[in-house]
């Protein structure tokens, strides 16, 4: 995406060159910049990023990665959302115990979603929708994987079935959407803190309703600019630095 309306740069940007740009001045002042994706946020002692390979704990989180939810087109998805299709395992497992159900995607947040279901459910399978799985099964893992594309859902009130690309009627529960990389009101619900649709609620400190928990930039609502999302997050830094002091 060219960028024109950004103070200071005479000439049109990319969004990844500014992208690079920052990555590289944050290493130059010293910040430690980890290349993995997130697939969950955790309360332990407190709270921690859990990535595909490792666990980040922090007394301060910053969120800042937007507010796009990826969503495939599938009929009846958007219709029975909150009615069987849910896109937040950790809040919604416990309405599906002993129950099949099923996560849409091919990547480690939908392998993460899984893992959680396969707790509680009576079954779990991925639908990767097409394309080849980007995870590895456990061993032992009672997960199975189907790579055939969802059609449509069926249900009134809630869903009851999936109609696959081959003519299958598959009975199901409830369907998980984990498409590509969470978002961050997802991870946000995760560890309790109020959102609203896919914009995560703050104060006029960019804090979340969570101490320690900040959420800045488009992921807060707003004007999506780059300017507001610089402005949030100084603003919240500040903030955090006072609550790091009073801890």
């Amino acid at each position: 995406k060219a960028i024109d309306n950004y103070y200071g740069f005479p000439e049109t940007i990319s969004g990844p060159e500014l992208f690079e740009r920052g990555l590289a001045q944050a290493k130059r002042l010293g910040a430690t910049i980890i290349q993995d994706e997130v697939v969950g946020i955790s309360w332990e002692d407190r709270m921690t990023v859990l990535t595909k390979s490792d666990r980040y704990p922090g007394d301060v989180i910053f969120f800042a990665t937007g507010a796009a939810r990826i969503a495939p087109k599938i009929d009846g998805l958007k219709s029975l959302e909150g009615r069987g299709v849910s896109y937040c395992a950790v809040c919604d497992a416990f309405f599906y115990r002993n129950r099949d159900v099923a996560v849409i995607g091919n990547g480690a947040y939908a392998l993460h979603e899984a893992e959680v279901l396969s707790n509680t459910s009576k079954s779990v399978t991925i639908y990767t929708l097409g394309k080849t799985p980007e995870f590895t099964l456990p061993d032992q893992s009672q997960i199975r994987i189907d790579t055939r594309n969802i059609l449509r859902l069926n249900g009134d009130e809630s869903l009851e079935s999936v109609e696959l690309d081959d003519g299958t009627i598959v009975p199901m529960d409830g369907l998980f959407v984990a498409v590509g990389v969470a978002g961050s009101a997802d991870f946000a619900k995760k560890v309790g803190a109020e959102v609203e649709g896919v914009r995560i609620v703050t104060d006029e400190n960019c804090q979340t309703t969570l101490e320690g928990l900040y959420a800045i930039g488009d992921c807060n609502g707003g004007l999506l600019q780059i300017a507001k999302a610089v402005h949030d997050g100084a603003k919240a830094a500040v903030h955090a630095i006072k609550f790091l002091r009073n801890s």
